[in-house]
């Protein structure tokens, strides 16, 4: 059974708990205790540890963990030409008393451009580290967090009196350009972290897009249309995968709901190779979205949670698969976690050993499912 676009029937979409030391280090480089070179170098040393772990595991598509970043979002994108970030300062108290930090901000201040090659320099220590028949896969935030986190209002009216389709072009040039610097160093599969269309499935979210003069229902086919004009500067050979997240701040999330509401522009109207779907709990909804796949495209499964170390029974994973191939193709199927291990530096609330244990679990479950492709 031939695999579409990705290396095998399983992967995992990119993140890993950071190490101590690694955290340490960033803490003395936050404090002015070490230089960015060294900070660097102690990155390149958990970097190189954590692909010969996921290498160990059986893995075939291999990243860097995102071990050079605190959020997976914030650190690409406020390095795009006139974008800044601020991080959220202290929020309202919660319900249970406790206080959050707000969520960062995203801020377009100037025309969007390519500014430098943002992640090349990762790219090519990421690939020094993979062994040959193994794929190193870059994750980057997906083009339309530029838009859904502030809406119109986070957009400079100076830069761009209208959003269509300047600002869309602009974006899609940028990550054309980022996209092309990584194929010429000889990168063939990147990931596209977007939460904005998860969050477009849960009904407070969809509310807080209508508050900030977006129409929920038109959202997804705008955001599919952003998304090509992305595709249609996607270099010859390059894989190009989408991850859908929720929410995965600490084992715990931000949004809920059924597919259903996004799926059409998502699965037909985005011209994806592959797309990570959250599936590991009733959040996520039933599996009938999945009928919208056209021939050509690959669902990744995400049955298996990171947010929790409680390891999921093969069977129950074997009966979800059947279920989704009511609705698509089991040989347009694959096998994943739901989301990564540590989205952001903090991580989620879970045992480092848990990560190989779930892991071996997706591999295995793959294999029987699917045989060794």
């Amino acid at each position: 059974m031939s695999i579409p676009h990705l290396p095998a029937r399983y992967d995992h979409v990119g993140s890993f708990l950071r190490p101590q030391y690694l955290l340490e280090a960033r803490d003395q480089k936050a404090k002015g205790e070490i230089s960015a070179e060294r900070l660097r170098e102690v990155e390149d040393k958990a970097i190189s540890e954590i692909v010969k772990f996921q290498q160990d595991v059986g893995l075939k598509s291999i990243t860097d963990g995102e071990f050079r970043r605190t959020y997976f979002h914030l650190d690409f994108l406020e390095q795009l030409g006139g974008v800044t970030t601020e991080v959220g300062r202290l929020a309202v108290q919660n319900a249970d008393g406790s206080t959050s930090l707000a969520p960062p901000t995203i801020k377009v201040v100037d025309k969007v451009r390519h500014a430098k090659d943002i992640q090349l320099a990762d790219f090519q220590y990421l690939k020094s580290q993979v062994a040959p028949g193994n794929v190193a896969k870059v994750t980057i935030p997906s083009p339309t967090m530029l838009h859904f986190r502030g809406g119109r209002a986070g957009i400079s009216k100076d830069a761009y009196p209208e959003l269509d389709p300047v600002f869309y072009d602009d974006v899609a040039k940028a990550y054309g350009d980022e996209l092309r610097s990584l194929a010429a160093a000889g990168c063939t599969y990147v990931q596209m972290d977007d939460t904005n269309l998860a969050y477009l499935c849960d009904e407070k979210m969809r509310e807080a897009a209508r508050q900030r003069g977006d129409d929920p229902n038109e959202l997804p086919h705008r955001y599919a249309k952003f998304i090509n004009k992305v595709v249609a500067q996607k270099p010859a050979g390059m894989t190009l995968a989408m991850h859908l997240c929720r929410g995965n701040f600490k084992s715990t999330h931000a949004a809920a709901g059924n597919y259903e509401p996004v799926a059409e522009a998502l699965l037909k109207e985005m011209d994806i190779d592959a797309y990570f779907l959250e599936y590991d709990d009733d959040r996520s909804g039933d599996f009938r979205p999945l009928r919208y796949l056209p021939k050509g495209k690959l669902v990744v499964l995400g049955l298996v949670t990171t947010k929790f170390g409680e390891l999921e029974s093969k069977d129950t994973l074997k009966r979800r698969i059947a279920e989704a191939a009511q609705y698509a193709p089991l040989d347009q199927l694959a096998l994943s976690p739901q989301c990564g291990f540590s989205s952001t530096v903090h991580g989620n609330n879970i045992a480092v050993e848990a990560q190989r244990q779930k892991l071996r679990l997706v591999i295995e479950t793959a294999q029987e499912v699917w045989g060794d492709a």
